[in-house]
């Protein structure tokens, strides 16, 4: 929940000047709501892509305040991330919920980014497996081997979030291997192959070239160095861009 509309189109204009010339690699913005219609504006004629911070299951009727995946649709939304942490705490959305969403958007042609990821109580608890697994297989019931093509799963651990600490390379690409493995055992290999796995926890220019160098770690989903034009320029620039996607929110 950052920036007006006007510091929103400023700061998307930077990183489009920035980005311009990196044509091998996906880059997603993702801003408030608000600001979703100006900013697909200024982003037409590049390769940015536009997604939204969340929608709602449904695609109209008497639900004071929400957004649905048709009204996303009608801004230039491609992207929505769903289940993101702070949607799972502080809202209080349950993998019920986010499976209702993510079928959504699947029905409405947008690309679902899905979050899962293990607080700091569960981690230290050695739940952290347990816990994603159960995000991932209800996150993601009822979706077919050719939907689950269509979405992109973000690893976030909620202890690494907005505090500094950074799960280590070697502690995302476990945690990404085990998530690919999941998706080989449940659509097949071919399928989870293909899925891009996304790591969101504190990314940061300094610590993003050794964790895109991580076999299983695809790309990032940057938080708050996205809303700094610099830095996010920075996240895209010293990745390796053949072998990830950025997304910025």
């Amino acid at each position: 929940m950052f920036k007006s509309i006007p510091e929103g189109v400023n700061l998307v204009n930077i990183i489009k000047a920035g980005v311009h010339k990196i044509t091998d690699c996906e880059i997603v913005v993702c801003p408030p709501f608000t600001a979703l219609a100006a900013i697909s504006k200024e982003i037409e004629d590049t390769k940015i892509e536009l997604g939204a911070q969340d929608m709602y299951s449904e695609t109209e009727g008497a639900f004071t305040g929400e957004i649905s995946p048709l009204m996303l649709k009608d801004v230039g939304c491609r992207y929505v991330i769903l289940g993101h942490s702070e949607r799972r705490q502080l809202f209080k959305e349950t993998d019920a919920m986010i499976n209702k969403k993510v079928l959504a958007a699947l029905k409405y042609n947008l690309v679902p980014i899905l979050c899962v990821g293990e607080t700091l109580e569960e981690r230290e608890a050695r739940r952290a497996f347990e816990i994603v697994k159960q995000q991932f297989e209800n996150s993601l019931k009822a979706l077919k081997a050719d939907e689950i093509d269509r979405v992109v799963i973000a690893y976030e651990p909620v202890w690494a979030i907005g505090t500094g600490r950074t799960a280590t390379p070697e502690q995302a690409e476990q945690m990404h291997s085990y998530i690919r493995r999941l998706l080989n055992e449940q659509f097949g290999n071919a399928v989870g192959e293909r899925i891009k796995i996304l790591y969101g926890g504190s990314v940061k220019p300094d610590n993003t070239t050794q964790l895109m160098a991580k076999p299983n770690v695809d790309g990032a989903l940057v938080g708050g160095a996205s809303i700094k034009a610099e830095s996010f320029i920075q996240i895209v620039t010293n990745a390796k861009p053949e072998e990830f996607s950025n997304a910025s929110k």
